[in-house]
């Protein structure tokens, strides 16, 4: 039995999905029942499960063969740094309670540095507490996901400019796309056991991209020439409190951009698989303006 906590998400969604195609016995943990119907048409088993509550974590656990593990951001918590902990604690206690024979961890590019990555960090903590588990543990760390884009796609596209945190704007990032995540972790999870443990694998796509890769690929995918703009950091703060954010959620992002620039958001050198998915950035940001042309046309 594999178990997938947050099957309804975008990298879990394709992950239950390839195992059900490969045969599988899946548990998908879900949110709430409305997510049930979508997964069940699949044949997987699924249950009802939040990671701040310890018991129906540990019920979701239970015979499993193997684990994947995530830790969501909360969209609208005041203290998303101190929820995701909690989330972590509650995850790994119930892991190290009732261990299965293997885990994998969705994880994040930097999370081996121990400070200074602001949201990357919390994938740090993560790993950390994962780490003193015993079971055969993956940590599967991705680049930036390139579905990240698609809450700003709209804005850039009113705007006529792509108004980038990342510096400067020719320094190429890695970034994937989420199915090729899923994909990827399916695989993993099938795969025979690592010699060296914990197995580190990182997933990027097919090539990297600077934010004038990003406003030439937008530019061609919208029929509109949409250049690239360098967002002041001096304006970050102000900027992103204007647009909703609370303090502690800006504070974990600037860190993040921060330490992006800085050349620290990478491969981790000489402990790492390389895996490389093969959806490229103009497919994802087409199926991201479809979406978006499709939700604003009238029924």
């Amino acid at each position: 039995m594999f178990v997938i906590f947050g099957a309804s998400g975008k990298v879990g969604s394709v992950t239950a999905t390839k195992l059900r195609e490969a045969g599988h016995a899946v548990r998908a943990v879900i949110r709430n029942e409305t997510q049930a119907q979508r997964f069940a048409a699949l044949g997987c088993e699924t249950v009802m499960a939040d990671l701040t509550d310890p018991d129906s974590v540990r019920a979701a656990i239970k015979g499993a063969d193997a684990v994947q593990m995530l830790c969501p951001l909360p969209a609208h918590d005041p203290d998303p740094e101190t929820m995701m902990h909690t989330m972590i604690d509650v995850a790994a206690d119930a892991l190290r309670a009732d261990p299965p024979p293997a885990v994998l961890a969705l994880s994040d590019y930097g999370a081996e540095l121990p400070e200074g990555t602001g949201l990357t960090l919390i994938f740090h903590y993560l790993e950390t507490r994962l780490r003193s588990i015993p079971t055969r543990l993956t940590l599967l760390r991705s680049a930036e996901h390139m579905q990240n884009w698609g809450h700003q796609l709209p804005m850039f596209l009113d705007k006529g400019c792509v108004v980038s945190l990342h510096h400067p704007l020719n320094k190429a990032f890695p970034t994937v796309a989420t199915q090729d995540v899923g994909s990827i972790a399916a695989e993993l999870l099938l795969d025979r056991p690592a010699s060296i443990m914990p197995r580190i694998v990182s997933v990027e796509g097919p090539h990297r991209v600077s934010a004038t890769e990003v406003a030439r690929v937008l530019s061609e995918v919208s029929q509109r020439e949409i250049p690239a703009v360098e967002f002041p950091r001096d304006q970050w703060n102000a900027a992103l409190l204007h647009a909703g954010m609370n303090e502690r959620r800006v504070k974990l992002v600037t860190e993040l951009y921060d330490a992006h620039n800085a050349g620290l958001i990478d491969i981790e050198a000489n402990t790492t698989e390389r895996r490389f998915g093969t959806t490229t950035l103009a497919e994802v940001f087409s199926s991201l303006l479809a979406a978006s042309d499709a939700d604003r046309t009238p029924a």
